[in-house]
């Protein structure tokens, strides 16, 4: 991913909600599984991790792109985004 596409998809994450939490447990399977249905039907996402959450938002982040095949955004503060193109018909349409 380049930098224009990043950028891209950082100024569509601003006004995006947090969906996903991760709580006290850390990156489960369950949250795995989660955060999996939510990209393959928005593409991009936004979550949020929880004060007494085992770990930080970048290692939260770099758990579940690795566990996923998605692309990390941006993370800033306890907020992370994460993005994964659906494999037929993307609605999101990166630029060149």
């Amino acid at each position: 991913m380049t930098s224009k596409q990043r950028a891209y998809l950082r100024s569509m994450c601003n006004t995006l909600p947090a969906i996903i939490s991760v709580g006290k447990d850390g990156v489960t399977d369950t949250l795995a599984d989660s955060v999996l249905d939510a990209l393959k039907a928005r593409e991009l996402i936004k979550c949020g991790v929880q004060r007494g959450a085992p770990v930080t938002a970048r290692e939260a982040c770099e758990a579940l792109c690795e566990r996923l095949g998605a692309e990390p955004v941006q993370c800033i503060g306890n907020k992370f985004c994460l993005y994964r193109p659906k494999d037929e018909d993307p609605v999101i349409v990166l630029p060149d």
